[in-house]
């Protein structure tokens, strides 16, 4: 299973569009689920990360491969996420995307995490961000369940 922990709501019809259709299109390869956790937005700065990983935290198994989606975290290709993603699940059942709040993800969790990804030093807005995420996820497994069809014909 794949879980996308996330801050705060959707908000806009059309994000909410397009994170439905990358959701049925993954449905043909894997299970997965997004849950979205409170945004405390309205509290100070610094209260603000403590309580979003006490939020988080609770939908994290120990025995979730934990990716942090992190601005200085490693960033590579969509072959590599792919090659990544399936080398993941050679010892993971579950895989869990972690998108921090406006002020990042608390350093205790990027400590947790297994890896941190970053698709870029910019910063995106969290609900596009939701959208990028899953068709990278997509992508992903486009490209795996490629190679695996090329490797049965005979193409490797």
């Amino acid at each position: 299973m794949i879980k996308i922990l996330c801050i705060g709501k959707v908000k806009e019809k059309f994000y909410r569009d397009a994170i439905l259709e990358y959701l049925k299109r993954l449905g043909k390869y894997h299970k997965i689920e997004i849950i979205e956790c409170r945004d405390y937005s309205d509290l100070p700065i610094s209260d603000i990360l403590t309580k979003e990983k006490q939020e988080l935290e609770r939908y994290i198994n120990d025995r979730d491969y934990i990716i942090a989606l992190d601005i200085d975290g490693n960033e590579i290709s969509s072959s590599s996420l792919a090659e990544k993603l399936d080398s993941i699940y050679l010892n993971y059942s579950n895989i869990t995307f972690i998108i921090g709040g406006s002020y990042g993800i608390h350093d205790d969790l990027k400590r947790r995490s297994n890896y941190r990804l970053s698709f870029s030093k910019m910063t995106f807005p969290h609900q596009l961000f939701r959208v990028i995420l899953l068709e990278q996820i997509y992508r992903s497994f486009k490209i795996n369940n490629t190679i695996i069809r090329e490797r049965s014909a005979g193409g490797f």
